[in-house]
């Protein structure tokens, strides 16, 4: 209504404003629930108002509608169908009027794509700004919720393993506590008294075993404490002694190959957990050793193999160079297990099973520890996103280029080629043949004349044709009429006129006026 009460649209009646004052109203209600209904009903209104959709009046409302349909509407199929039935109904409208049809289809094609398509493509790029924002705060709690799993597992995990390195360490103990006693329990000397005794106490080392592997179990499920990844300042040559010292006839050979009991590899080029590992290997082999086989011979070896540490515990057979000594009963068999998962861990390898008379385990574990396996990047959502809205701009800013472009090389090429030379024009009569007349006017006619600066009417049934006087773009020129009567072959000018430029008709206005006062 403001637009029109400044002149910059075509006369319209009271009722055709509040109709369309209706209808804005009605659309701007449905821009929520219905966003699509709610822009076709502003396009109605501007392809009501104008064939080519261009108005001042529902424009703006015509582009705010096309962003919220963008903001609200899921899918973008409905918004393209929705231009392409706007864009089919005003090329319809073109098509039916009197006027140059080129001109105003682009015109309608540079109103759909600046007007609503750019628009639409903001409002969904706004809406996709906001859906990947929530996602990510989501992805945030997410990752927070998985974190506090991760913990929680790894909590549990150090719990099993500490449990497992007490299992491990006290099974370790107690077995040389039945060593011990095995071999106090055969010592010639020994009185009966104490010969029992000795062997009541290795039962009882033998009974502690299998009760601390039960109690580990629930020190698997209570117990939350951390404890170091290698044993506490205990190397793999200090175990062996201890071992030996114990009643185990134990040969250790160092990675040089050399035998002998002390004096073991260095490991400084290890990793800790490397060590730890070594130690653990050795430690259980021994203790399923003295369970096992009590009074077989064991060999340890430790090799460098590569740019890898090799462990190998060999044991004989029970009872060897007629030792008697039976075996405890097995604690359960789990000790294996769990080291081939800590070997496992470290990428490397375990082996264990019999050998010969015996059994041997074989540790291979590489020196340079884990190597982190690199997380997979994760999905670019924004930033494809972000690329297929830029590209969805692109493709609109190139086709409006081209709309835009196009209508005006199409402007150009019509405005100069329907230019009639004003001499061409004077020399012209009254009466000439209409053969005569073309050799001197241009291919193209004006589509468009300005018939409401006429100064005459044209004569009834004449067919009148109309050019301009100048090829200037941009300015109001003058044009002439030239009105022919009479079949193709006989029709002679009967009228020609000069219909004067804009500022002309408001001079000759005021000069008729001062007449009459």
């Amino acid at each position: 209504m403001s637009v029109d009460r400044l002149g910059l649209n075509e006369p319209r009646s009271a009722g055709q404003q509040l109709a369309g004052l209706v209808v804005l109203a009605a659309a701007v209600t449905l821009r929520r629930a219905h966003p699509l209904p709610a822009f076709l009903l502003t396009a109605a209104l501007g392809l009501a108002t104008a064939p080519s959709l261009f108005t001042l009046a529902y424009g703006p409302a015509f582009a705010v509608l096309a962003l919220f349909l963008g903001r609200r509407a899921d899918r973008a199929r409905t918004a393209l169908i929705g231009f392409g039935g706007i864009a089919a109904a005003g090329t319809l409208k073109v098509a039916v009027r009197g006027v140059d049809p080129t001109v105003e289809w682009a015109v309608l094609m540079a109103t759909l794509v600046f007007g609503a398509v750019f628009p639409w493509l903001a409002g969904r790029y706004w809406r996709q700004g906001r859906e990947l924002a929530a996602a990510g705060w989501a992805r945030a709690d997410q990752l927070e919720r998985e974190q506090r799993i991760v913990a929680d597992r790894a909590r549990l995990r150090e719990r099993a393993r500490i449990a497992q390195d007490m299992h491990d360490s006290l099974g370790h103990e107690l077995s040389l506590i039945a060593v011990r006693a095995g071999a106090l329990q055969v010592a010639p000397d020994l009185p009966d008294p104490h010969r029992a005794a000795a062997a009541d106490l290795r039962a009882a080392a033998s009974q502690a075993t299998d009760r601390l592997h039960t109690i580990i179990g629930l020190l698997r499920e209570e117990g939350d404490e951390q404890a170091p990844l290698a044993p506490a300042g205990e190397s793999v040559e200090a175990l062996v002694a201890r071992a030996q010292q114990s009643g185990l006839r134990i040969t250790y050979v160092d990675e040089r190959g050399r035998p002998g009991a002390q004096g073991g590899p260095e490991h400084g080029e290890s990793t800790e957990r490397t060590e730890g590992t070594v130690h653990r290997v050795v430690q259980e082999a021994l203790t399923n050793a003295a369970k096992h086989a009590p009074g077989a011979h064991v060999t340890v070896t430790v090799t460098r193999d590569g740019p890898a540490t090799k462990v190998t515990v060999t044991n004989g057979r029970s009872g060897e160079e007629g030792s008697d000594v039976s075996a405890p009963p097995s604690g359960g068999g789990s000790g294996l297990s769990a080291l081939r998962t800590r070997v496992t861990d470290l990428d490397g390898r375990l082996e264990a099973g019999p050998h010969g008379d015996g059994f041997r385990v074989t540790a291979r574990l590489p020196d340079r520890g884990v190597t982190p396996r690199p997380a997979a990047p994760a999905a670019p959502r924004l930033t494809e996103a972000r690329r297929r809205t830029a590209l969805g701009f692109g493709a609109a800013v190139a086709t409006g280029a081209l709309l835009v472009g196009g209508t005006f090389a199409w402007y150009a090429y019509t405005r100069t080629h329907s230019v009639l030379d004003p001499t061409d024009y004077a020399r012209l009569r009254v009466g000439d043949p209409r053969a005569e007349v073309e050799r001197v006017l241009p291919g193209r006619t004006v589509a468009d004349p300005p018939l409401d600066r006429a100064p005459t009417p044209p004569p009834r049934g004449a067919d009148c044709a109309y050019y301009r006087s100048s090829g200037e773009l941009f300015t109001s020129v003058a044009h002439f009429r030239l009105c022919f009567e009479g079949n193709d072959r006989e029709a002679r000018l009967v009228d020609k006129a000069v219909i004067p430029t804009t500022q002309d008709q408001q001079n000759q206005d005021h000069q008729n006026r001062e007449r009459v006062r």
